[in-house]
């Protein structure tokens, strides 16, 4: 699959995007009844697929991240999907998650497309986060070895 920052769009500076993109195949235990995946499955895509785009980035998974950069997590604060289209049991999509860096936070904006069509759009709003000296979680500037990873520093 694809990966890699974001083309820059016109005397925007670089970009402050990268993109990674994944084949899932739906299973039997992600549907409802009716044959279509629960939509509460589409939210651990979205989460797994957000996990992924730092493993493609930085060659480690994110129990490996989290401790080599000293961080206490990448809590979600806000998350929305719109459902378009129905996927089924037996299909296989991309998804192609694109992260847009802040300072101390990141969105995610995720598309499920199957045969060139969108079936699924979502987003994640989430922050970086460290330890203080008390042991409380604050947010936190995102590293800049991630930013350059995922070639947008």
């Amino acid at each position: 699959m694809e990966t890699g920052p974001s083309a820059p769009k016109s005397d925007q500076g670089p970009p402050r995007t990268y993109t990674n993109r994944r084949s899932v195949t739906i299973h039997w235990g992600d549907c409802d009844p009716a044959g279509i995946v629960f939509n509460p499955r589409f939210f651990e895509i979205f989460d797994a697929s957000t996990a992924l785009i730092f493993e493609a980035a930085l060659g480690i998974n994110k129990r490996e991240m989290l401790a080599k950069f000293d961080a206490a997590g990448i809590p979600l604060v806000k998350t929305e999907a719109e459902f378009l289209k129905p996927l089924r049991y037996g299909d296989t999509a991309i998804v192609e998650s694109t992260v847009t860096f802040g300072r101390t936070s990141f969105g995610v904006e995720h598309k499920i497309v199957r045969d060139g069509q969108l079936h699924v759009k979502g987003i994640e709003k989430r922050v970086w986060t460290a330890r203080d000296s008390s042991g409380q979680m604050r947010s936190a500037p995102i590293p800049a070895e991630i930013l350059k990873a995922c070639g947008v520093a």
